[in-house]
């Protein structure tokens, strides 16, 4: 009897003892393979691969963690990204949206596609350039400057130039259907209301304004002497001026009663249900630092730090000393979207 019973007896020891070889293995897995694993980070990025890469190379550098960037091309630039996170909403890919306008990530907000992150790196960027609820953060940003020929010996001094008989068939301005002239124009119609806004839209037309395919078209024409002046990012100002280029830039609507200079920060936004929501803080807050203003401002992209006090180039003012246009970004959001049709039988389409 005794024999028939050891038998089963040593069965469960050795039973036991590979089950322990099992779990063991599982744990040695677990520990060497899953915190490699987790140290991975996906980002989509609209701000362009020559500015934005360097910087994801240094955080890999500094963290161990993995980047894994998918990058928007030039012709799908803001679009292509966010509309992959709209389809990809059930089944998020990505962890962080890097975008180059806060405008898109308002719209990822409406549509419950991103999730409030409050970066500890954050506290110092002004309000105006911060979702209220957390939802996206700005930093480096551009300015909407006019791009001015050297050669002219007055200057204008505010957009309403473009609307200034002095200037008829004298300047330029990109297509209103696409980036940041997009944007700006929404811009004034929120500030402005529907019917000052549209007279202006006219009267620009009225004027015999030039239209190009993009600002940095439009600020090889000045340069060239085409035409006087232009509305433009400031980076294409600034990189003309470093080229040498005859122009200067001017930040509009100065004045005490102006309107200011529309402010285009970058935006990044944490994705709701990301696959790897830790590594997601670490590389937000990495963007969110001054040391990433302070080498986004003296790249060439020459944008312009939000957080206090980081030095800039020579070529731009400091935040700070920039009028700024007082918008709200999620009504600008809402207003380019209810804005398509009027610009495209503006353009003629």
């Amino acid at each position: 009897m005794e024999a028939l019973e050891a038998t089963p007896l040593k069965k469960v020891i050795v039973s036991l003892a590979a089950l322990g070889v099992l779990i063991g293995g599982l744990l040695t897995w677990h520990y060497t393979q899953a915190p490699n694993n987790t140290r991975i980070v996906v980002v989509y990025v609209s701000e362009d691969q020559v500015f934005s890469e360097p910087i994801l190379r240094d955080f890999e550098k500094e963290t161990g963690i993995e980047v894994t960037a998918v990058y928007d091309t030039e012709e799908a630039k803001s679009t292509g990204a966010m509309n992959r996170l709209i389809a990809e909403k059930d089944n998020p890919q990505a962890d962080v949206y890097w975008a180059n306008e806060p405008i898109r990530a308002e719209v990822l907000k409406q549509k419950g596609i991103s999730a409030p992150y409050v970066s500890p790196l954050a506290q110092d960027i002004p309000p105006v350039f911060k979702d209220p609820d957390g939802y996206w953060t700005g930093f480096s940003a551009r300015a909407r400057v006019l791009v001015v020929n050297k050669g002219l010996t007055e200057r204008p001094g505010s957009i309403l130039a473009y609307t200034d008989p002095h200037w008829k068939g004298r300047s330029v301005i990109a297509n209103p259907l696409f980036g940041t002239t997009t944007a700006e124009i929404a811009a004034l119609f929120t500030i402005w209301g529907n019917d000052q806004a549209s007279d202006f839209m006219a009267a620009i037309k009225a004027n015999r304004v030039a239209i190009s395919t993009s600002n940095g078209e439009s600020a090889d024409f000045v340069a060239a002497g085409q035409y006087d002046f232009s509305l433009v990012d400031s980076d294409d100002a600034v990189n003309r001026m470093r080229q040498g280029k005859p122009v200067t830039m001017v930040y509009p609507d100065q004045a005490e009663n102006g309107i200011g200079s529309f402010i285009v920060p970058n935006a990044v936004v944490l994705i709701k249900g990301g696959p790897h929501p830790r590594a997601a803080r670490s590389l937000i807050d990495y963007l969110l630092s001054r040391e990433t203003e302070r080498k986004l401002a003296f790249a060439d992209c020459a944008q312009i730090p939000l957080h206090p006090g980081v030095r800039t180039p020579s070529e731009l003012k400091p935040i700070s000393a920039i009028k700024i246009m007082r918008v709200d970004y999620a009504d600008v959001a809402r207003k380019m979207v209810e804005l398509q049709p009027f610009l495209k039988a503006w353009m003629g389409l």
